[in-house]
């Protein structure tokens, strides 16, 4: 049982866990080295350094410091999150339960090329199996993406229907082993994708190759899952792609929290750091009234 577990290794992320390990509350980081920052060659805005330095360098420094203090830093990618009495946040190998979570995973970067995506989104395009899931009773729909995530929305569309197709958009399938065992139950189609098609709602796919399918659902699960994602299948208020938060980072459930620029705040080093500083003062207090 972990009193945090952080969702995410950028700025706001790697600021809050110095607060949370500090108060001594056990704390684990948990995110891929996938964080915008990273792509930056030269930062010069700030604070504390007279000389250039570089989106790696300050990422790397903030997790040795992180690490000095002893919070546990996992490189691995978070597949799901869940709450009963407490959370459950799973990766593909493991399940970590906390009482508090921080959401800090930034906005979603990677985006689908798919015509007409946009239009038939709440008309047979969904992101969120667990909100949607219910209305595809016995129907054939598909699952777009090609990571370990596309397989775990799938495994919960199982619920619903047993006609499930995944989508690649002529990616490999990219799968750690356990979901390498779990997507032999499903359809895949690895042609890429053109557009979808349909009238009020979707019923169509078509593929480059100038071939299509019929389908009606297409859940999108592109790349990894994001802090938005998380955020839907909890019922966490979200402003088109930000999670609403008051002034102290903290969302409509009781217990989670989101910094940095999953919250559509102005998108500096700066600002994620200072909301992570927010956002582990007030998860201290809520561990602590527990």
């Amino acid at each position: 049982m972990y009193d945090v577990v952080i969702i995410g290794k950028g700025p706001a992320g790697t600021s809050s866990s110095l607060y949370t390990i500090r108060a001594n509350l056990k704390t684990l980081v948990i995110g891929k080295d996938d964080s915008a920052i990273r792509k930056a060659g030269k930062i010069d805005n700030y604070f504390g350094f007279s000389n250039t330095i570089s989106g790696e360098f300050l990422l790397q420094e903030g997790e040795k410091q992180a690490s000095r203090l002893g919070v546990e830093i996992l490189d691995d990618e978070v597949i799901s999150v869940e709450k009963d009495d407490f959370f459950k946040v799973m990766t593909a190998r493991e399940t970590y339960v906390s009482k508090a979570v921080l959401l800090a995973t930034g906005q979603p970067q990677v985006k689908a090329k798919l015509e007409n995506l946009a239009e038939f989104e709440g008309k047979g395009v969904s992101y969120c199996t667990t909100c949607d899931g219910f209305f595809y009773n016995n129907l054939k729909v598909g699952v777009l993406g090609f990571k370990d995530y596309a397989i775990h929305e799938a495994v919960e569309l199982e619920t619903y229907t047993k006609d499930i197709t995944i989508y690649t958009n002529g990616r490999e399938l990219l799968l750690s082993d356990k979901f390498k065992d779990q997507a032999g139950r499903f359809k895949v189609n690895s042609k890429p994708l053109l557009k979808l098609d349909g009238g009020d709602f979707l019923q169509r796919i078509f593929f480059n190759d100038g071939t299509s399918e019929d389908i009606e659902g297409l859940f999108v699960a592109y790349d990894s899952a994001s802090s938005l994602d998380f955020a839907r299948k909890l019922g966490i208020v979200a402003d088109g792609n930000s999670i609403v938060v008051d002034k102290y980072q903290q969302t409509n459930l009781d217990g989670l929290f989101a910094a940095g620029d999953c919250t559509g705040s102005f998108k500096q080093i700066s600002t994620a750091v200072g909301q992570g500083a927010m956002a582990g003062r007030k998860i201290i207090e809520y561990v602590r009234s527990l």
